[in-house]
């Protein structure tokens, strides 16, 4: 017997003899057994695959699959099932993992640093999308989120992803409202029974000439019969990239001799390091496996942040264990992660603030630790932020095979959260103590889940699932720069800190959450080439940390809290309830029987109550940045995906086809009538691709309508129109494979509607500066034209 995968949906249709190959053994299959069910709903028949990937947590490798039946295909169809061969062409245009969902139906992307750009489902994005790393639930342990879960693997890395836009099954994740997104890196290889241990990998290195950027992979196996030992490690480092043209009036960053061109996209450079080790040991119908990650990332700046990214280290162990029973499979794991995170301003932004350091545009270097009283005058260096977090976590899944028809899926997960972050004391009014931004802050999930798939005839599929979660947080008492303790009672202060700590400490900050998750799927399959899925979900979030816990609305403190990258400073709220969302959602499938052809229409609605939205404070003023406070209001999505592909023309040339996707989405606040923040307008991409031998080229167009309905209540930016024309290509031999490519091929200048405010230079200590180095009104540019290519040598 094989290892099992996940079950997807178990056909109906009682399939003929079947066999499964594990290594070099070839295993027969009842026609009733639950394996032989499992492989028939996973694959077409007669269709041998070099691996299987499940629609959810992907669980070991078959080698090889042979089988004569029909098959359904999992419920909920995901809006991507991305494999290595397909994410192979795509890691040489970029180094941020996040842009390999770049062709996904309803997904659009955040612009956040080089390698840390935050996935959009249907306008919703970070903590509202449930991100799986080998099955770990990750959190981003920083106030300004750069340091995501997807930020932790480099693209080499990955060997899978499923995207589930909007409706989810409850067994893939809690805890968010926008949908999922499940990763994978390197499965375990054994060799075959009999033979001498394998040892293969791949190695490879990238450069694009935008920045310049370059990198290189490394990834290696050696494994017996029973013994499997990975090893991947990526290097990637770029400096800043150029707009397509110029896009600000300014050249100067604050710091004495360096200036930056007006068409130099200031706080865009990088720099990091990913390595990994995976052991795993096959025991007859058992797998366990030990994943060790290690990040060592010195540098990423941030064009829409304040401040930079100047270290991050992470550490993460990932245990795991899988069994095949008589009547089904139990898997079990267990992870551990552990945060470092350092900012400060990068070297394109200003550093030396004080009287001391001069009022000008370009910064005096001074005597640092000069504190606000001090009769030489003020001096800042910098302003130092520490970020500290531990992440356990826990799960427990089984999955059970009822009946021929029907699959029952239950489990539990337990995760530990702790989060402390601090600010030491600089200079200025940033002392003589350290700032508690959030003190020993604590999230706590306890949840349980039951799920069951069932196929009630040919045409009909069905899934239900329900989910519980107790969500607990608290955070201990603060204190500002001008206090060594936290206050309990008190007024005023330097800032205000002492009041606004006072009251922080005094309130009541244990919270208990009780969330409830329900998922009800169905598909119902006409014919041959017509099938609808549509279903209902409700889903329930519970505020991060960030959004609770975070206390001060001193501008500078405040601006230094924001995670949306619009320039505003954002303050907690102690009252804040978990956001409730209801989805509607149907996708109409329209398809050759070979799927030669597709297309599919996914009209989606959602209404999201107690929505974690921001509101004014006293301070606010249209046309600047403020500083805003987190409320729960009310809010309303809907929006349209197409996607499709078709076969051209196949000639003495090549096989010619042409595929494309095109997504909208409209939201609103319900309360106030204002639009909702980072919404990305009407856009599409339309790709000619042409394969011919070892060779897979295409041209791409991608059209972005105007961004005109924006936040006012965060000042965002309206951003104009755009088209840019890609140009991709690869050659592919038995070992090696070569790609290469042209990005923005006419140089176009945009700006990029989900990039945020443009504050990649100048004074940004300062929420609205008025030395000219930094203005509210500029948005993030895209990159110019940039040439890529990129070298894999298999061994």
């Amino acid at each position: 017997m094989s290892l099992p995968q996940p079950h997807p949906s178990p056909s109906a249709r009682r399939p003929h003899a079947a066999r499964v190959r594990f290594g070099s053994t070839l295993f027969p299959l009842s026609p009733l057994s639950p394996l032989a069910l499992l492989i028939a709903a996973l694959f077409p028949a007669g269709q041998a695959l070099a691996q299987a990937t499940a629609p959810q947590e992907n669980l070991a490798r078959l080698d090889e699959v042979l089988i004569t039946a029909p098959a359904e295909r999992p419920l909920p169809a995901t809006a991507a099932s991305l494999k290595a061969d397909e994410l192979r062409a795509r890691r040489a245009a970029s180094s941020d993992t996040a842009s390999l969902l770049r062709d996904v139906p309803g997904v659009s992307l955040q612009g956040a640093g080089g390698v840390s750009s935050l996935p959009v489902i249907h306008g919703l994005a970070d903590d509202r999308v449930r991100t799986k790393i080998d099955g770990m639930d990750l959190i981003a342990s920083c106030p300004n989120h750069m340091n995501p879960a997807l930020a932790y693997l480099d693209p080499s890395q990955v060997e899978a992803v499923q995207v589930y836009a909007g409706i989810s099954p409850v067994s893939v994740g809690g805890d968010s409202i926008g949908g999922s997104i499940v990763v994978e890196s390197s499965r375990p290889v054994f060799a075959q029974p009999g033979e001498a241990p394998l040892f293969k990998g791949e190695v490879g290195a990238h450069y694009r000439s935008n920045g310049h950027a370059q990198g290189a992979n490394l990834n290696a196996s050696y494994a017996t019969e029973t013994f499997s030992l990975n090893v991947s490690s990526a290097l990637a480092k770029a400096d800043n990239y150029r707009a397509g043209g110029d896009f600000k009036s300014s050249t100067v960053t604050g710091r004495a001799g360096h200036e930056l061109a007006r068409d130099e996209v200031g706080s865009t450079a990088y720099e990091t390091r990913n390595h990994a080790l995976n052991l795993a040991w096959k025991i007859d119908n058992h797998l366990i496996e030990a994943k060790l990650g290690y990040q060592d990332l010195p540098l990423q700046l941030y064009p829409n942040q304040r401040m930079d990214m100047l270290n991050n280290e992470q550490t993460r162990l990932n245990l795991r264990y899988l069994g095949a029973f008589d009547w089904g499979s139990l898997e079990a794991r267990l992870y551990h992660e552990e945060v470092d995170h350092f900012m400060d301003f990068g070297a394109d932004k200003r550093y030396w603030y004080g009287s001391n350091s001069g009022m000008g545009a370009v910064a005096t270097p001074c005597a640092p630790l000069r504190f606000m009283g001090d009769p030489a005058g003020t001096c800042a260096a910098g302003m130092a932020m520490y970020s500290a977090s531990k992440n356990t976590g826990a799960r427990l899944k089984a999955e059970i095979q009822l009946t021929e028809q029907d699959l029952l899926r239950v489990g539990g997960e337990w995760q530990d959260y702790r989060l402390d972050d601090w600010w030491p004391a600089s200079g200025g009014g940033m002392g003589p103590f350290a700032f508690q931004n959030i003190n020993q802050g604590k999230r706590q999930r306890q949840a349980l889940f039951g799920e069951l798939e069932k196929q009630l005839d040919t045409q009909w599929q069905l899934l239900g699932g329900l989910r519980y979660e107790a969500v607990k947080t608290s955070a201990a008492a603060v204190h500002g720069y001008n206090l060594a303790s936290a206050p309990l009672t008190g007024s005023a202060g330097a800032m205000n800190q002492t009041g606004e700590a006072v009251a922080f400490n005094n309130a009541a900050r244990d919270k208990t959450d009780h969330n409830w998750d329900a998922t009800l799927l169905a598909r119902y399959t006409a014919n041959a080439t017509h099938s609808i899925e549509f279903g209902y979900a409700h889903k329930t979030r519970s505020p991060n940390l960030y959004e609770r816990y975070t206390w001060s609305t001193a501008g500078m403190m405040a601006t230094m809290n924001n995670f949306v990258g619009d320039g505003n400073g954002y303050v907690g709220n102690l009252l804040l309830k978990p956001e409730q969302a209801d989805t509607l959602a149907a996708t109409f499938d329209w398809h050759a029987a070979d799927r030669s052809w597709e297309f599919k229409a996914t009209p989606h609605y959602t209404r999201v109550k107690d929505y974690v939205d921001a509101v004014k404070t006293a301070t606010w003023n249209p046309g600047k940045f403020n500083v805003l406070r987190y409320a729960n209001q009310s809010a309303r999505l809907y929006g349209l995906d197409l996607s499709g592909h078709v076969s051209l023309a196949q000639t003495a040339y090549g096989k010619f086809g042409l595929k494309g996707r095109l997504d909208y989405t409209h939201g609103k606040n319900r309360d106030t009538g204002d639009d909702l923040y980072n919404i990305m307008p009407l856009n599409t991409r339309l790709t000619l691709t042409h394969q011919h031998g070892g060779w897979d080229n295409a041209v791409e167009l991608v059209a972005v309508k105007a961004k005109n309905d924006v936040s006012d209540v965060r000042n965002e930016i309206k951003t104009p129109g755009y088209g840019i024309v890609n140009l991709r290509g690869s050659y592919a031999w038995k070992q090696v494979r070569l790609d290469f490519g042209i990005e923005n091929l006419f140089d176009r200048h945009y700006t990029l509607p989900l990039g945020g405010a443009y504050l990649g230079q100048g004074r940004t200590m300062s929420i609205n500066p008025t030395d000219g180095t930094l203005a509210w009104g500029t948005a993030v540019p895209g990159m110019g034209r940039s040439l890529y290519t990129g070298i894999n040598l298999k061994f």
